[in-house]
């Protein structure tokens, strides 16, 4: 492949030159750092922190718990003073919440760290959210917003190595250099913000408005609680199947990696080529249904991967169910992201995605608890019923964008009816 041919092939990855160019070098910046994270956080916290599981456990479901309740107000801010300066605020208290992880050594100060990372990453993310809805037109969001998340998950990648390099010295120095690179992609990100044009806040407020108005907006509440429960697939590769290949199936354990190497390499590849088609709340609406029915696959496949197989059977079963896996997680994406934007009044664009971005934070609460209990204590069967779930959850969707759609004023959105829906 000639030095041209690659060129082109990596610059079809990113976004079109700007500020959509810059928003994706700074998710790309934190995404590294968040890769990090997530692969030696656990080690981290046990082995240098000094903490018990118990203690982890609990503190984290604690902090992410505070950071779903703080999605909204910290949203609703960068609607009022800019996306942008809260964005760069944020980002700079999520280095130093995580650089304070260096030196605390006690559960009360990791609590505090831990609330304060989950917070500032929740409240993060609206204005980021806010800050791309303010620079980008509506009908590009969905594209551009694909071509963040195939950065985000290049970003991931990068950091994951960082991480396996850390687990494979397993001492103390080598963690705490992983999680100062942690920090210092946060400041990276913080810079690279700043290169990106400033959005005008919003200062009037229509008088009887309720402040947070986004708590009132019932039919985007109900939205934002389908795409919660839709969430819950991120559990699955991450947590259930590495239990479920150990405990179910005769795969070997190389396999655990491999689904998690297809699903970052499928969503960075496929990822913006998927939103293409996603252009209007009614094939948002289509593309929903299509990860629901994608997801059930999955979840049947991966019951399969326990029926007596050959260890080079059981993998290529597998790797099949996390390939219809991570689809269903693409064409989720897509539709998600218009809706969200779609229907949220642009004004309030903060608040509305950190209200919807909570979605996140609900799956890591509730979706371990939930989906070992079926998976691992029913076997196949609770397989089947997760799949049901999310596809029964999809299929609502469509309903609820109707009912959000009919409530918005004349003219901000067209309606899917339910015969276009069906056509599609």
């Amino acid at each position: 492949m000639t030095t041209t041919r690659i060129t082109k092939k990596a610059g079809s990855l990113l976004p079109p030159a700007g500020a959509a160019r810059n928003l994706a070098f700074a998710q790309l910046a934190n995404s590294v750092g968040d890769g990090a994270f997530i692969v030696t956080s656990a080690l981290f916290f046990t082995r240098v922190v000094g903490l018990s599981t118990a203690q982890v456990g609990l503190g984290l479901t604690i902090a992410w718990l505070v950071g779903f309740l703080t999605g909204v107000p910290l949203g609703n801010l960068a609607d009022r003073k800019g996306p942008r300066g809260i964005a760069i605020l944020l980002a700079l208290s999520t280095a130093v919440s995580v650089g304070s992880f260096l030196f605390v050594r006690s559960f009360p100060l990791f609590l505090i760290a831990a609330i304060a990372y989950a917070s500032s990453q929740t409240g993060l993310t609206a204005a980021r959210q806010a800050l791309l809805a303010g620079l980008v037109q509506p009908a590009e969001r969905t594209r551009i917003r694909a071509f963040l998340q195939s950065t985000v998950n290049a970003g991931l990648a990068v950091g994951a190595a960082f991480g396996g390099v850390a687990l494979r010295f397993d001492t103390a120095p080598a963690y705490l250099t992983v999680f100062a690179i942690d920090a210092a992609s946060f400041l990276i990100a913080a810079a690279l913000i700043h290169r990106v044009p400033a959005v005008q806040p919003v200062k009037l407020r229509v008088a009887g408005e309720p402040r947070l108005a986004v708590l009132h907006d019932r039919p985007y509440a109900v939205l934002a609680l389908l795409n919660a429960v839709m969430l819950m697939f991120m559990p699955l590769l991450s947590l259930v199947a590495p239990l479920w290949i150990v405990e179910r199936t005769n795969a070997p354990g190389w396999v655990v990696a491999s689904l998690l190497i297809i699903n970052t390499l499928g969503v960075t590849l496929f990822q913006v080529r998927i939103a293409r088609s996603v252009t209007n709340l009614r094939t948002a609406t289509r593309s929903v249904r299509f990860a629901g029915v994608a997801m059930l696959a999955a979840c049947g496949v991966f019951a399969l991967s326990a029926i007596g197989m050959a260890p080079a059977g059981a993998a290529a079963v597998l790797a099949i169910a996390a390939a219809l896996l991570t689809l269903g997680e693409m064409k989720l994406a897509s539709g998600a992201w218009e809706i969200s934007f779609g229907l949220a009044p642009d004004d309030k664009q903060g608040q509305y995605q950190g209200f919807f971005g909570t979605g996140p934070a609900v799956a890591r609460m509730l979706g371990p608890a939930l989906l070992t209990t079926l998976v691992l204590g029913w076997g196949p069967v609770g397989w089947m019923i997760v799949g049901a779930l999310f596809l029964g959850t999809s299929v609502a969707t469509g309903p609820a964008v109707r009912w959000a759609a009919r409530t918005r004023s004349a003219g901000q959105v067209t309606e899917p009816s339910l015969e276009e829906e069906q056509a599609a």
